[in-house]
């Protein structure tokens, strides 16, 4: 059985098509710049072989076009027809309280997404955008939504509880949630496997570095703590987003710059994080380019980056009574030895020791490979993450 996976941001939107339940990775790509001009697809089929197009998509409906045109191509497709596609499994990133599994995709299941829609207004629209294209596109088939949130209901209520009025979680469901669901199960499955263990002896810290950040503390096999929370706002320090900050400075600061509250909302996940420190940069590429030629703003938006994460390791390996593994995913922890580096720097107290060289090896997102010392009590992973398989599986479930 064929099943798509759809993970649609607000500018790109990345597919993939599985042979389920042999879990056989036809091909998988990106239609990247949707919306903003300059629009391309990278298509790679099983064979690795990649295919770069150049072609205007000013909305999800031609992203997403164009990706069904690559999959029934003669050439670079793997399908003959597009009835040969039995589901489309969505990644959404915030479900609430109203989703904990994945589901069937509906008039009432897109109503409440879009209830959702304000605790992700960088990502729920984006969703639902590639939901309504796929129901004009494909009309006839089934979709399912998999939820970031999902996998972090585990979390107790000690730790998904805010220090806020408690009328407020009753009235409004203001608790943490939890994001990156479906990278921080997949790798967490994947290290205790390596580990030899079975899930309910583990204990692991997840770190997904990218564009957007967080961190999970896997607690007996499954999720207790997470760095983001009522949205993807709180946590690490990310590409535009600010992370954790005193709660008084927005209000300061609208005081004084008479702001509005969409103008700060703006300024908060659009404005801030590393692009905010260094004024300029997001891809952590420039920004280490830029630190070799002497940009000391670049420099201090990569140590605030990662002494952030420095200091949730050590709370998650607290607040867990100990750790087995740490395990890097995302574009910038499966690529980035220097910011692996230093974010384990000082660690070594805490029974985390770097094998350097393995550390240097370990480029590219391509293996699964340890790259902590010998030595080391705590094992160290660099696991590429793949979120389109968990997505595909349940879906595959769901059918």
């Amino acid at each position: 059985m064929k099943v798509m996976t759809l993970n649609c941001g607000s500018s790109s939107v990345k597919y993939a098509l599985f042979d389920m339940p042999d879990r056989i990775k036809f091909c998988h790509g990106i239609v990247d710049r949707v919306t903003v001009g300059g629009s391309f697809i990278e298509h790679f089929k099983l064979d690795n072989e990649k295919y770069i197009h150049y072609d205007e998509c000013p909305n999800h409906d031609t992203a997403i076009r164009l990706i069904i045109d690559f999959l029934a191509d003669m050439e670079r497709g793997v399908i003959k027809d597009l009835s040969e596609i039995r589901a489309v499994g969505h990644r959404v990133v915030h479900g609430g309280e109203k989703f904990t599994k994945p589901v069937t995709i509906d008039d009432e299941v897109i109503k409440k997404i879009e209830e959702c829609s304000v605790l992700a207004p960088l990502h729920n629209p984006a969703n639902l955008a590639g939901i309504r294209a796929v129901m004009r596109l494909m009309p006839n088939i089934t979709q399912a939504a998999i939820f970031d949130t999902a996998f972090f209901t585990t979390m107790p209520p000690h730790v998904f509880i805010y220090g806020l009025p408690y009328e407020w979680y009753e009235k409004y469901q203001i608790r943490k949630y939890g994001f990156h669901g479906t990278s921080h199960r997949y790798v967490s499955r994947r290290a205790t496997v390596l580990l030899g263990k079975k899930p309910h002896e583990v204990n692991l810290i997840t770190l997904h570095i990218g564009n957007g950040v967080s961190i999970t503390a896997v607690k007996g096999g499954v999720a207790y703590d997470h760095s983001m929370g009522f949205t993807p706002l709180e946590g690490a320090v990310m590409g535009t987003r600010c992370g954790d900050i005193d709660p008084g400075i927005p209000l300061y600061v609208m005081g004084k710059e008479r702001l509005g509250c969409q103008e700060m909302e703006d300024i908060l996940n659009r404005k801030s994080g590393l692009l905010g420190i260094s004024g300029k940069y997001i891809d952590r590429r420039e920004i280490l380019q830029a630190m070799k030629a002497g940009d000391e703003r670049a420099k201090l938006s990569f140590e605030v980056e990662c002494y952030r994460i420095r200091k949730y390791i050590g709370a998650y390996i607290a607040g867990m009574g100990g750790v087995d593994a740490i395990v890097f995913t995302g574009g910038v922890g499966e690529n980035s030895a220097l910011h692996r580096l230093k974010v384990c720097d000082c660690l070594e107290f805490l029974g985390i020791k770097l094998d350097h060289k393995k550390n240097k090896q370990a480029v590219g997102g391509q293996s699964e490979m340890e790259i902590s010392s010998p030595l080391s009590p705590v094992k160290v992973f660099v696991i590429p993450t793949d979120e389109e398989l968990v997505i595909a599986e349940d879906t595959f479930a769901l059918l």
